[in-house]
């Protein structure tokens, strides 16, 4: 979450007039994240989150985002909601922004994850899998493989900037990943952005999922590569073996990895750190002036790619592979 977008009182008023969720009583910024401007609604009501969808989000894919959570919700993957106006429509138009108002989920996200939660994003994150076999819309991830050369592209210029041999380094992982990235694994529905501010825990039970503008269809061993990346490293990025055990160990409980997805899990995770360390890189060297929002360092996932990059099976992430699926 972040703020890009800056909305005047009266703007929003105006707005809010087509919707029954009470009387504005005041509204803030939230400036975590960096992909959309979000801000916290509090109502006579109570409280909501305003979402104005930026850059990476596209008008035409909001109804795969705000039908899948519906679709989440009904099959018991709590995620919040997002509220109809009286036209019972739940997409507006904000500050030349697509705009979308969703209730608000209780519960706080993990600024440093403990071994339970992480148990918990395994299995809460094997669930939502489960939970969308049935989602009968489909949307290409466009972040995956085949989009991260032209990512490169926009950045490769001033890489070296960030850090001296920068562009070489991607520019080789790329090619490497580009030529043996995985085919034939499950594929289905993935958050593909499940970081720990995206988890909601009333202590280290898990409340719920959030923010789904990445959400598509993809492998969906490449989302539990994704967590691997965003749960199982310490603030001063050495891997926590233990942490990794927790995670994978809850999601095979629930919906255990086949014998390739594991194979195929170092790969994924390679994959999946130079995703983010390419759009991290793009947003370092183009924030938009004004914006309240700080840009994430693209360097943490150069370390985590060369963690990655060591792996050669999936015992090396805590998880001996006898007694799972062949």
């Amino acid at each position: 979450m972040a703020v890009y977008t800056d909305v005047a009182a009266d703007e929003l008023a105006a707005f809010l007039s087509a919707y029954d969720i009470g009387a504005l009583l005041s509204y803030k910024g939230i400036a975590e994240g960096v992909e959309n401007s979000n801000y916290l609604l509090h109502t006579s009501r109570g409280h909501f989150i305003l979402t104005l969808y930026e850059k990476r989000v596209a008008a035409e894919d909001l109804p795969y985002f705000l039908s899948l959570m519906a679709h989440l919700a009904a099959r018991g993957v709590n995620c919040p909601q997002p509220e109809k106006n009286r036209d019972g429509a739940v997409c507006g138009t904000l500050a030349g922004r697509p705009a979308v108002i969703i209730n608000f989920l209780e519960g706080v996200w993990p600024r440093r994850p403990n071994v339970a939660q992480c148990a918990g994003v395994g299995e809460a994150l094997a669930k939502m899998h489960l939970a969308g076999q049935d989602f009968p819309l489909y949307r290409r991830n466009p972040l995956s493989v085949s989009g991260w050369r032209p990512l490169f592209e926009l950045a490769a210029d001033r890489a070296d900037e960030i850090q001296v041999g920068l562009r070489a380094f991607i520019a080789a992982e790329l090619d490497h990943l580009e030529g043996c990235w995985p085919q034939q694994l499950p594929n289905g529905v993935i958050h593909a952005d499940l970081f720990p501010d995206n988890v909601f825990f009333i202590g280290d039970d898990l409340s719920g999922l959030i923010d789904f503008p990445f959400s598509c269809n993809d492998i969906l061993a490449y989302d539990v590569a994704i967590c691997l990346n965003a749960w199982c490293f310490e603030q001063d990025h050495a891997f926590n073996v233990t942490k990794a055990r927790a995670l994978l160990n809850a999601y095979n409980r629930e919906r255990p990895l086949s014998a390739a997805e594991q194979d195929a899990l170092p790969l994924l995770a390679r994959g999946a750190a130079l995703r983010f360390l390419l759009t991290r890189l793009v947003d370092f060297l183009n924030v938009p002036e004004g914006a309240l929002v700080k840009p994430k360092d693209p360097l943490e996932y150069v370390r985590k790619l060369r963690f990655h990059q060591g792996v050669g099976c999936m015992a090396d992430y805590g998880v001996e592979t006898s007694g799972l699926p062949a």
